[in-house]
């Protein structure tokens, strides 16, 4: 069986190219039997292929008009699954595909049968896309991306930072990951000698690309905890370490995962935790419900005491 459906896909590469093959020009390509080709040839018309066949000195096989897109073979989940993510893809991050989506969508719904057409819609129906309104990125800078992390080629880009200032990077590129209505690359940074994650729409690449290199195995915890880590503390405005009385394990279940929690003992532990403000994280903190203590920063203590005060109040 596995043959058999490697020669068809055989024939069909040939079928597609713009000639004609006679029957025993067929059969001495792929060394059998004018009869094989003739069942062969048979096959591929029971699978839709148009297949046509014309007699004569001049006449031979040839792939009908419109087959350079094979039928595709779905079943039933397939089918719903590709017009589910087709419907997605109209109000996703990548600019330039949305209209081909549609499009796409458009053509597949046409198709398919009533049941499933009536799942999908059912599906549109009672769903809605609520996505914040981040920057689009255009989708020949996501497949350039895409393919120097394929053939492990160097990247060269002007970044803009967060501050609008832009400068030239070089960066090992790794995986794409799309989150919070942005897509972003982790990467090795060249000149800074670490992992670091980068905007793919502050990225403007510079052609050609750098030199080709050597795998290196991924940060602790892998690209997406490396990713979502970074995104994490990347947004704090104020930043402390404090010390709780408790276990580093129990503090790390009621914190984000991306907080750096290191152990003193069985019974303390060093959190270095941050927030927009320190009223923020003074509201946090008291959620840990473990004693802990504040050192060198003023202002969450501050916050604390008046915190705390409130708390008193509340319960006079």
């Amino acid at each position: 069986m596995l043959e058999t459906s490697a020669r068809l896909l055989r024939l069909l590469a040939l079928l597609q190219s713009p000639r004609s093959w006679t029957g025993p020009q067929l059969a001495d390509r792929m060394g059998v039997t004018t009869r094989t080709v003739r069942n062969d040839v048979e096959r591929l018309r029971s699978l839709r292929y148009p297949v046509e066949a014309t007699p004569g000195a001049g006449g031979g096989y040839r792939l009908g008009v419109g087959a350079s897109l094979p039928p595709l073979l779905l079943d039933d989940e397939e089918a719903v699954a590709v017009a589910v993510g087709l419907r997605t893809a109209t109000a996703g991050g990548v600019s330039g595909i949305e209209e081909s989506a549609l499009r796409a969508l458009t053509k597949l719904e046409q198709v398919l049968p009533s049941r499933l057409r009536h799942r999908v819609n059912t599906f549109h129906d009672a769903t809605a896309a609520l996505t914040a309104p981040g920057p689009t990125v255009a989708a020949d800078v996501l497949t350039a991306i895409a393919g120097a992390i394929r053939d492990r080629e160097t990247l060269r880009f002007d970044y803009e930072t967060f501050g609008g200032a832009s400068a030239l990077r070089a960066a090992q590129p790794y995986l794409l990951v799309f989150t919070r209505s942005r897509w972003y690359l982790a990467a090795w940074d060249v000149e800074r000698a670490d992992w670091r994650t980068f905007r793919a729409d502050r990225m403007r690449l510079r052609i050609p690309n750098g030199p080709r290199f050597t795998h290196r195995d991924p940060p602790a915890g892998g690209f997406l905890d490396h990713v979502e880590q970074g995104l994490g503390s990347a947004t704090w405005r104020y930043r402390t370490t404090v010390k709780v009385h408790a276990s580093a394990a129990k503090v790390a279940a009621k914190l984000p995962r991306w907080t750096a929690v290191e152990p003193l003992d069985d019974g303390t532990c060093l959190a270095h935790v941050g927030s927009d403000t320190p009223h923020m994280l003074a509201l946090w903190l008291a959620a840990l419900d473990a004693d802990f203590e504040v050192r060198d920063a003023p202002e969450l203590a501050e916050r604390l005491r008046t915190v705390a005060h409130r708390y008193l109040r509340a319960v006079e």
